[in-house]
């Protein structure tokens, strides 16, 4: 059975980033599928920002990277960029640290003007920590994505296409053979 890290990069309770990545992660967990959610913001401020990998919590988080098959980026796109929050983290992971993985690159935003972040800032970096495969990515508008009752709907312009998009990461994820992590088998 494959694992997937789902990390949100947002900096809010309230987001709708949070809530996609908590989505994929129920429906990769329907899937078969072992899925974690790693939310960045509740990560110790002060060890994020400082780098401290031996502070127990961030250890803990890349760990939790090391021992994943696949890892699902989502974030939110701020400034045309992912969100700096997001980047502390990946910041953190050793120089190969998606080496073997899949990775699915999602990000939300207010305008399609934003869609080449993924491209042009995020999936370079997820290239050099050693993805062995980095997925189509996909950018979901904010205006596809309603909260109500802490229950989100995604409208059906972009949840046709983040079914596909989550078809090619399971796919991907399944060429991926069991990997051995820190010398014993993950």
């Amino acid at each position: 059975m494959s694992t997937v890290l789902v990390i949100s990069g947002s900096p809010s309770r309230t987001s709708k980033t949070e809530k996609v990545g908590e989505h994929l992660a129920q429906r990769l967990t329907a899937s078969g599928r072992s899925a974690e959610h790693l939310r960045v913001r509740t990560l110790p401020a002060e060890a994020l920002l400082g780098a401290d990998v031996s502070d127990p919590a961030i250890a803990a988080a890349v760990e939790q990277v090391a021992a994943a098959d696949g890892i699902v980026l989502a974030t939110p796109t701020y400034k045309a960029a992912y969100s700096g929050l997001l980047k502390s983290f990946l910041d953190l992971l050793p120089q190969f640290g998606f080496a073997g993985k899949a990775v699915l690159p999602l990000a939300t935003g207010g305008s399609v003007a934003h869609v080449l972040a993924i491209d042009y800032a995020l999936r370079p970096v997820v290239h050099s920590l050693g993805a062995r495969h980095a997925v189509q990515s996909f950018f979901l508008l904010d205006k596809h994505l309603t909260l109500a009752d802490d229950h989100l709907a995604i409208h059906e312009d972009s949840a046709n296409p983040l079914t596909d998009v989550l078809e090619q990461f399971t796919k991907a994820l399944d060429g991926i053979p069991h990997t051995t992590v820190l010398g014993r088998s993950a």
